[in-house]
């Protein structure tokens, strides 16, 4: 039956996919209704789509009347593209900044405002694939700290969507943007230190988790698993993590995949006491620990996605030369085979003085 996004509720199932108007689905075919969907289809502009008569509760769908306007009374009609992600997340961060600067002042998480606040850019994930992996560009070392938010949130989304946690993908994401409101508890002045924290600074900063989940802790809209997420996004798997210092068996699935996201979105962006270093150097140095601090399946599945982001970008070498990347080696991924303007061929993997300083496009 054809309906409007506004007559759906929870439990829906969509029976056609729905396009926007890149082409692109925002919701495929199949889909199980839920809130987040409801606000993305409205966003987008939907005026009608095909559901089933039955929902995955195997009730019949009985859909209010829903009244749509009337387009005639004006005397032109405009078709609005769709936002561009670049838009989408500057205005999230900006919300973000606002919403971290109120909890600074006491005022409880509302989560529906944080769902509110995040629905449009994880619908970007369908829409229009963005670049994910140099979220790090838009971030400052001044606010660093609201950009890293957001930005590990959209990647937790997109990882939790990449190893197929199709249910709970939302929630994970959800728990990106919120492990670090903690934060909000510390010293203000802290966040936007130029040097590096003392070591009573640091042991009051790693109680930032802690503060995380007391904020989250009775709110009975976010799961259990999100809420050990939030806790547990800086455990490492042997123990040298915090707050808990516990092993990989302790540590929840969703807390592994925001620590490798938090881990590279942190390490590649420019902060107040730390430079940023490259994508490249990153996965390198993550790489290099797998099997000690991340967990090996999922950072494997980030390191793949990278892969295949990376091949065709233009990147910026450590001599400053430009280059291509052209091929990447899937046993050494951090130092693929590089095209120069010039169309000499670089391997990476031979000329262990030279790597890829920056990523451009």
């Amino acid at each position: 039956m054809k309906v409007h996004p506004k007559q759906l509720v929870p439990g829906c199932i969509v029976q056609k996919t729905i396009l926007g108007m890149s082409g692109n689905p925002i919701v495929k075919a199949e889909t199980v209704i839920e809130n987040q969907h409801i606000e993305a289809l409205v966003h987008f502009g939907i005026e009608q789509m095909d559901v089933k008569e039955r929902m995955v509760t195997g009730l019949t769908f009985k859909p209010q009347p829903y009244k749509v306007k009337d387009k005639q009374s004006t005397k032109k009609t405009t078709v609005e593209e769709p936002e561009e992600f670049e838009t989408i997340y500057v205005r999230t961060v900006e919300q973000y900044k606002k919403m971290f600067k109120s909890w600074q002042g006491g005022t409880p998480i509302d989560l529906g405002d944080v769902r509110k606040m995040v629905s449009p850019l994880f619908h970007s994930l369908t829409q229009y694939p963005p670049d994910l992996f140099i979220l790090y560009k838009y971030a400052t070392a001044r606010d660093y700290i609201y950009h890293h938010a957001v930005s590990v949130s959209l990647l937790s989304a997109y990882l939790a969507k990449k190893m197929e946690h199709d249910i709970d993908w939302f929630q994970i994401g959800l728990a990106g943007v919120l492990a670090d409101s903690g934060m909000s508890r510390l010293n203000p002045n802290w966040l936007i230190k130029g040097t590096e924290l003392t070591i009573q600074e640091f042991k009051e900063m790693k109680k930032h988790p802690t503060y995380s989940y007391q904020l989250v802790e009775n709110i009975t809209a976010l799961t259990k698993a999100a809420k050990l997420a939030i806790l547990q996004h800086h455990e490492r798997l042997d123990g040298s993590g915090y707050p808990l210092g516990v092993k990989a068996d302790k540590i929840h699935p969703y807390a592994k995949i925001i620590a490798i996201v938090d881990t590279y979105h942190a390490m590649t962006s420019e902060r107040a006491y730390k430079p940023k270093k490259s994508p490249f150097k990153v996965m390198e140095e993550m790489l290099s620990v797998k099997h000690q601090k991340y967990d090996y399946t999922t950072l494997n599945v980030f390191v793949e996605a990278f892969i295949n982001y990376s091949i065709g970008s233009e990147v910026v070498l450590s001599n400053g030369d430009r280059a291509h990347v052209v091929y990447i080696h899937s046993d050494n991924p951090t130092r693929p085979m590089v095209r120069l303007d010039n169309n000499e061929i670089i391997n990476l993997n031979e000329k262990k003085t030279l790597y890829i300083e920056n990523i451009l496009t």
